[in-house]
């Protein structure tokens, strides 16, 4: 059975009683399985078949007194290609344009992938934008949602800029020789010398300098057109500050063939400065748009797990189709060696399913009837049918790609000093490069020509491009290093977030236990009592639930049982138990909690406080079973602790974490399981609701709270909670939840996603110091402050290799991140 998971945004409640309103409301829709409230963001949960009607959810909740708006139509996500950007200048500028369009309601830009990701209403308008966006000076795609903004033909951009850069530094390299070479002890020919010949070698440089600008054009034509639109980036700065040394070496030029100063003239070229900086920034522009590339190879790589094609049976006959025409219920054929197309449920044969590339689990899955398998995944031994039950944009597959893209297109709150820098910095630039000429020109009493280098060497090694790239690359290489351990970060603010946490607070049940508990423990109390008959109701009851707890007792009842009697209706008590009509017989089955409630009395009259008490020692969960009115069962289920669960726990004390287990299970189970975990802050008998008030309490103490849960009756708390993990047991389910979502289902993601964080931060603001201590180091000395106190002064020339190799060595220092390990994977040298 396909499951979904909603969320809705209700408007109207005032009081517990409200929520609870709300989730009975919805509870007994058909399909429905599970309804949670969460009064303090006024969010309705639910969990619900895949055929249910949203509508129906809607309806119920109104039928019930209150408003519903199903959260996804509230805003969506809508994801651009942005082409153009060439430093945090344009980033910033770009933000401004979309965030002032109409039905924009979020806006975030990322110069790493070129990107924008948008938050809009339903008054966006995509043209109304592009156009704002284009006026702007750059180019604006939509992308849909097979469309992956990584789907781009990369090998064609970098060679086309490799291309470029080639073709520079192969004119770039004779232009120095012809500009300089003597200045070495390299002679020039008679024809060409200065001495011999000063418009020969003026008009040589020329014709040198003519190909290099030409493959450096875009400088000019973005750089002059932002200048114009009053939004210089660093184009801007490129092309003013190689503009002006081509203006002036031409000037010179005409001075020279005018046979004004001819000899004066010919030592006065600065083509060699303009043309070696469009190439050194050309050079370390391709240099770092390849760094780029590989700052996306686990997305890349994922996408490529998609297969182009599928066999389908049709009829009695096998059919190869695209994958893109696979639909919901086609019967898929996959044979040993071939991808899984699309997700689904295996309905024939046996294999082995290798998931590490969704997982991070290299251990094949044994596939049977029954069992899920999930696109993109690899069958290894055996030939399986299954049933196609979503497709594009549904799959795990896909879903996880976009939520790694929009991970990596989000921004981490420490990004917002660059950006605020940045959207001053080269006006700034441009104002200190014309004062810092005209100081030296007219108070330090200095030739034009030294006042010219001082200009062009402050306008080109302040362009911000490093301050643009600094933290987006680190983002997008750690989101993608995390997918290929199995960790699903979902974006800056939470890695951010992650690095700061100082308490975890666990889940019990499918969180620090496996989450398949089994029964262990069947006392009827009364022996004359039909005990088939009670069981056939129990089973029955039990059936209708999806919670892990009933699920276990359905298996135990199926040893001994085979047919259940059917309710007439049912209905789930979350955290508690759940009830039933029967056609005479009214049952209730859930904690001793929830009978202290609705019976109470009724546990000290039957004399059932030794039995709950021995079974919660043992550490398992004791449940009760009445029917009409009458405690008749007690039941005994108990759930294994996960084997990492001691060890995950030690190793957060460690860090100085302090670590809490919530659970709805009465305290002396609780107590017992937590104990085996190493946990000594314990919080039981908390109902579903109440968890996310058990993270807001630790947060009012000013604390820094993650909660690590598996399913819908943990969103509540997922979402308070300063960073949600989600267990990734359930992919669906998981997916939907938390802000971290740990695909291989082992606790040890925890610290993985922890120990990454931290690593991730601490390499951006790696990043970020070394991109403004070069701005702040470089531009005194660019501007000739060493000159004053009888230093040397910055060439031009240097000025722009230096400039390309910082965005250079940014990047670098991001893809460190590709090697990151987590420490727990030394586990055998520490235990």
């Amino acid at each position: 059975m396909t499951t979904q998971n909603y969320q809705f945004k209700i408007k109207g409640m005032t009081c517990s009683a409200c929520a609870a309103r709300v989730e009975r409301a919805v509870a007994w829709l058909e399909g429905v399985q599970k309804a949670t409230v969460n009064q303090a963001t006024e969010i309705l949960y639910v969990q619900a078949e895949a055929k249910t009607d949203v509508d129906d959810i809607i309806q119920a909740v109104q039928k019930a007194g209150y408003e519903a708006v199903r959260k996804e139509d509230q805003d969506r996500p809508v994801k651009l290609k942005v082409r153009g950007m060439t430093c945090a200048a344009c980033v910033g500028r770009v933000e401004r344009i979309l965030k002032k369009q109409s039905g924009i309601r979020e806006a975030s830009v990322n110069l790493a992938d070129e990107s924008a990701t948008l938050r809009v209403g339903p008054d966006f308008d995509f043209d109304v934008a592009s156009s704002a966006v284009a006026k702007g000076g750059y180019e604006v795609e939509l992308l849909g949602k097979e469309r992956s903004v990584h789907d781009d033909d990369m090998a064609g951009r970098l060679k086309e800029m490799k291309q470029k850069a080639i073709l520079a530094m192969s004119f770039a390299v004779p232009l120095m020789v012809v500009s300089m070479g003597e200045m070495v002890g390299i002679p020039l020919p008679a024809l060409i010398s200065h001495h011999a010949n000063p418009l020969n070698f003026a008009l040589v440089q020329l014709l040198l300098t003519l190909p290099i600008v030409w493959s450096g054009r875009h400088f000019y034509q973005y750089g002059f057109r932002n200048l114009y639109h009053m939004a210089p980036n660093m184009d801007s700065l490129i092309a003013i500050g190689t503009g002006a040394a081509l203006v002036y070496s031409t000037w010179n030029l005409v001075e020279i063939f005018l046979g004004h100063m001819p000899h004066e003239r010919a030592m006065d070229l600065y083509y060699e400065s303009a043309a070696v900086i469009i190439a050194m920034v050309s050079l370390g522009k391709f240099l770092e748009q390849r760094a780029k590339t590989r700052t996306s190879d686990a997305i890349r790589q994922l996408i490529k797990l998609r297969p182009d094609k599928a066999t389908i049976l049709d009829g009695d006959e096998q059919r190869v189709i695209n994958v893109e025409a696979i639909s919901h219920g086609h019967v898929i054929i996959v044979r040993p060696g071939e991808r899984i197309p699309v997700d689904g449920t295996v309905i024939k044969g046996s294999s082995a399913v290798d998931e590490s590339m969704l997982t991070g689990e290299s251990i094949p899955k044994t596939k049977t009837a029954g069992d899920k398998v999930f696109g993109g995944t690899l069958n290894t031994t055996g030939n399986i049918r299954f049933k196609a039950e979503k497709v594009g944009s549904e799959t795990a597959l896909a879903r996880i790609i976009k939520m790694i893209e929009d991970a990596q297109g989000s921004k981490a709150p420490i990004a917002s000093l660059a950006d605020r820098v940045s959207l001053y910095f080269v006006p700034m630039v441009i104002t200190l490069a014309f004062v810092s000429g005209l100081a030296w020109l007219f108070l330090g009493q200095t030739e034009f020509t030294f006042a010219l280098r001082i200009f062009i060497a402050v306008l080109v090694i302040a362009c911000p491009c490093a301050l643009g790239l600094a933290t987006p690359t680190a983002i997008m290489v750690g989101t993608g290093r995390g997918a290929q351990l199995g960790v699903l970060i979902k974006g800056g603010e939470v890695l951010e977030a992650a690095k700061s946490v100082q308490v975890v607070v666990f889940d019990k049940t499918g969180t620090l236990t496996r989450g398949k508990p089994a029964m262990t423990d069947l006392m009827v109390l009364n022996q004359d009592t039909d005990r088939n008959k009670l069981l056939s109701l129990l089973g029955g009851v039990e059936d209708q639930s999806e919670h892990p707890l009933a699920r276990a007792v359905v298996t135990g009842l199926k040893k001994e049982i085979n047919e259940f009697t059917e309710p007439d209706k049912f209905e789930s008590i979350p955290g508690k138990g759940v009830r039933a009509s029967f056609d005479r017989d009214e049952v209730l089955v859930g904690s001793f909690g929830l009978f202290q409630e609705i019976m109470p009395g009724e546990i000290e009259k039957h004399d059932l406080d030794g039995i709950r008490q021995k079974l919660s020692t043992q550490g398992k969960t004791p449940l009760l079973m009445s029917v009409n009115g009458s405690p008749v069962l007690v039941l005994g289920v108990a759930d294994e602790l996960r084997s990492e669960a001691g060890y995950v726990v030690k190793r957060l004390k460690d860090k100085g974490i302090k670590v809490v287990m919530l659970t709805g299970d009465n305290e002396v189970t609780a107590k017992a399981i937590a104990s085996q975990a190493g946990i000594n802050d314990v919080r039981a008998q908390v109902l579903p609701e109440n968890k996310a008030k058990e993270v807001e309490n630790y947060q009012k103490q000013g604390l820094k709270v993650a909660m690590v849960g598996d399913g819908i009756n943990d969103a509540p708390a997922l979402t308070v909670a300063d960073v949600g993990i989600s267990m990734g047991t359930g992919i669906d389910v998981a997916i939907e939840s938390g802000d971290v979502v740990l695909m291989r289902g082992d606790l040890e993601g925890v610290l993985t996603a922890l120990e990454l964080s931290r690593a991730t931060v601490r390499n951006i603001k790696q990043n970020l110091f070394w991109a403004f201590i070069y701005n702040v180091m470089g531009l005194p000395v660019a501007a000739g402050v060493l000159k004053l106190f009888g230093g040397p002064t910055l060439s031009p020339m240097f000025a722009g290799a230096a400039m390309a190799m910082s965005s250079f060595s940014v990047v670098s220092n991001a893809l460190r991140l590709r090697f990151f390990k987590p420490q727990q994977e030394k586990r055998q040298e520490l235990d």
